[in-house]
């Protein structure tokens, strides 16, 4: 058994924290938009790229991520992500054109896919001698990804109504730096001999922005056009070089056999199609509180308040209870079903609407099946790993997660934009495509939950050897004698 470290919740907190504020970073500029497309002169159309930008290199980079931290040590990594945040935070901070602050975006991306992985891993060392631990800390560590997602919103409406909107980069400065002072509470981890896939991490990373780039644009240049059929054929060539590469690399970014691992194919589907309905979510939702309904920054993002509020409590004190008592599957089927019919009352939005009877709800339903749905998928797709492999299979899962927020936006943005959302001042067209937005996403969470209950078998192999396997598994259930993963 793995000695107990006595500062280990402390050192969650540093951890949550920084889960909470990598996740934040992909909502904080929500609210932002419109200021910052009439400050640097963005186009409707590339307006999406200061999201989309930090969730191409996050998502691309996260694979990367969890391997260094295998590789040189979670904390070394975790810190020197922190470093990159930071300085990417300048610079998105100062940009004063569109090229600049999207390259500033991009490099927070790269910040963030350093912290995640390695986070993750630290948690599993801290907490692997106690499978209820595990489960607690879990929950905790879990809620505050949705969390930090919803708080963004919030806070961005916060620091661009009543300062301006570089305050959103300008804060992860002082933040970055307190948990960098904090960091000697986390463990100090071994590096491993092997070495770096850089060639497999280019070619990821390159198929997922080329393939976000071709759905960005698809919608101005045409689905058929020759540009966008080279791209998006340009784009799995790239992804099929990446797995070639991985199964002819001595040090592979991914060793394919991880795909063994009992429901990690399942779970990763179930975690693409729920980042691909829940992002999008919010980020129209926010559009419409501003574009339709007149809200300011600040009342837009404290309307999604109530949603936060849900979220914290759900995932903090019920889901490690439900997942002892019902497991994992029933609960992300059935919180991706949740979520989907949420998004459905959305779609129902009017040019005339409030938020009482149009946006609150729903918003609420959606962020229920949101709650029920996130720790379970993290927990499937992490069952059954050893610990030497950790970091690999938390950069998995949240890349998996990226790449469907980031693909999900750009599709459903050119649905939106198709259906009339480009036309600002013209609320009907406006709210018909927000509508189709939050219709085409309930389409996705209803396809992700059906796919769970196809195919995630309800019972895994056993687990594989290591404290991060085991520790997973029963982890779920917090304190339940026998956990149905």
């Amino acid at each position: 058994m793995s000695s107990v470290n006595p500062r280990r919740w402390w050192a969650l907190l540093v951890l949550a924290t920084a889960q909470f504020m990598v996740i934040m970073d992909t909502s904080i500029i929500g609210v932002a938009l419109p200021e910052m497309q009439r400050d640097l002169g963005f186009s409707p159309g590339d307006l999406q790229w200061v999201f989309n930008a930090y969730v191409v290199a996050f998502g691309g980079l996260l694979l990367l991520g969890g391997r260094l931290s295998d590789l040189f040590g979670a904390r070394r990594v975790f810190v020197t992500g922190w470093g990159v945040l930071i300085a990417g935070s300048v610079v998105a901070a100062a940009a004063q054109s569109a090229a600049v602050e999207i390259a500033g975006r991009a490099v927070q991306g790269v910040g963030g896919a350093l912290i995640a992985p390695s986070a993750m891993t630290l948690l599993m060392i801290l907490f692997s001698h106690d499978p209820r631990e595990l489960g607690k800390a879990l929950a905790l560590y879990g809620a505050a990804a949705p969390a930090g997602g919803t708080a963004g919103v919030f806070l961005g409406g916060v620091f661009t109504e009543w300062l301006s909107w570089p305050w959103i980069f300008i804060i992860y400065v002082p933040i970055g730096i307190a948990t960098l002072l904090a960091t000697g509470l986390l463990p100090s981890v071994q590096p491993r001999r092997g070495g770096v896939d850089v060639l497999g991490a280019g070619a990821v990373t390159a198929g997922l922005a080329l393939a976000v780039f071709a759905v960005v644009r698809a919608p101005e240049v045409g689905w058929g056009a020759a540009a966008t059929v080279v791209q998006l054929a340009g784009a799995a060539a790239l992804l099929a070089l990446f797995l070639v590469i991985q199964r002819t690399a001595r040090s592979p970014l991914m060793p394919l056999g991880v795909w063994r691992t009992p429901r990690l194919a399942s779970a990763n589907l179930a975690m693409v199609l729920l980042g691909a309905a829940w992002i999008p979510m919010w980020y129209f939702l926010n559009l419409y509180l501003q574009q339709v309904l007149g809200y300011g920054a600040f009342a837009s993002g404290a309307a999604l308040l109530p949603m936060t509020g849900l979220l914290m409590v759900v995932m903090t004190l019920l889901s490690a209870r439900l997942l002892g008592r019902f497991g994992s599957k029933p609960l992300l089927a059935g919180g991706l079903l949740t979520l989907a019919a949420g998004l459905l009352w959305l779609s129902a939005v009017e040019p005339t609407g409030s938020f009482a009877v149009d946006v609150l709800p729903a918003s609420l339903v959606a962020a229920l099946g949101m709650s029920l749905a996130y720790i379970p998928g993290l927990m499937a797709a992490m069952s059954g790993v050893p610990q030497e492999q950790a970091g690999l299979a938390s950069g998995i899962v949240n890349t998996t997660y990226q790449v469907g927020s980031a693909l999900g936006l750009a599709a459903l943005t050119a649905l939106a934009t198709s259906q009339g959302a480009g036309r600002l001042g013209d609320l009907p067209a406006l709210t018909d495509g927000f509508s189709a937005a939050f219709t085409g996403a309930a389409g996705v969470a209803a396809a992700g939950a059906l796919l769970t209950a196809l195919f995630m078998g309800r019972r895994g192999s056993r687990p594989a050897a290591g404290a991060a396997g085991a520790g997973a598994d029963a982890g779920a259930g917090a304190g339940a004698e026998a956990v149905r993963l």
